[in-house]
C-alpha cells in the first residue's frame, strides 16, 4: 500500500482530520479497486466509519458506421449502469462480517470518475482507491484517477497499491 499526501488546500480536511466518520472508497472492479475496498472496509471497521463503496460508469460512445451511423442495440443506454451495480453488489457481498457491522452503502453514479469522487470527497473524512483501474499502461504506479484525487481531493486520499 502507498499513501500519497499532497499540500494542504483552503477548506480542506486535511489538516484538521480528528476522527474519522466518513470513508468514501472507488470501485470499478479491478484488482486494484478491490484491495482499496477491502482496505477502506477494514479501516472503517476500525474507526466504527460508515462505508460509501462509489462506482462510477459512463455510456459508450454510439456506434456509428459511414455514412450516417445505425441504431443502437436495445438496452443501449442502461447497459453500463447494470452493469456498475452488479459489480459493486457482487464486491460488497465478498465482505466478511464484521462485529460490530460495518455501514456500508452502495452509490453508482454516471460521469467522469475523478470528478466524480473529487465532488464527493468534500462530504468524506477520508477518500481511498485502487492505484491503478482498468485503463492506463501497465507500468504506471497511479493511474489517472487516483492521480487527480491525490491532487484535488478536499480530504485526505489513500491510495493501495497491488503487487
Amino acid at each position: 500500500m502507498s499513501l500519497h499526501i499532497r499540500a494542504e488546500q483552503p477548506g480542506d480536511k486535511v489538516g484538521a482530520m480528528t476522527e474519522i466518520k466518513q470513508i468514501i472508497v472507488g470501485v470499478d472492479g479491478s484488482d486494484s479497486s478491490r484491495a482499496a475496498l477491502r482496505w477502506a472496509y477494514d479501516e472503517a471497521a476500525h474507526h466504527g466509519a460508515s462505508l460509501n463503496a462509489v462506482t462510477v460508469w459512463h455510456g459508450p460512445p454510439l456506434p456509428m458506421s459511414p455514412p450516417y451511423g445505425q441504431l443502437p442495440p436495445e438496452g443501449y443506454e442502461s447497459q453500463p449502469a447494470r452493469d456498475a451495480a452488479d459489480v459493486l453488489e457482487r464486491l460488497i457481498a465478498d465482505l466478511e462480517d464484521r462485529k460490530p457491522p460495518v455501514d456500508v452503502r452502495a452509490s453508482i453514479n454516471h460521469g467522469n470518475p475523478a470528478k466524480v469522487l473529487i465532488e464527493l470527497s468534500g462530504g468524506a473524512d477520508l477518500m481511498v482507491v485502487g492505484s491503478r483501474g482498468h485503463g492506463g499502461f501497465a507500468g504506471m504506479l497511479l493511474g489517472s484517477v487516483s492521480q487527480h484525487l491525490v491532487a484535488h481531493a478536499a480530504c485526505p486520499v489513500v491510495v493501495v497499491r497491488t503487487p
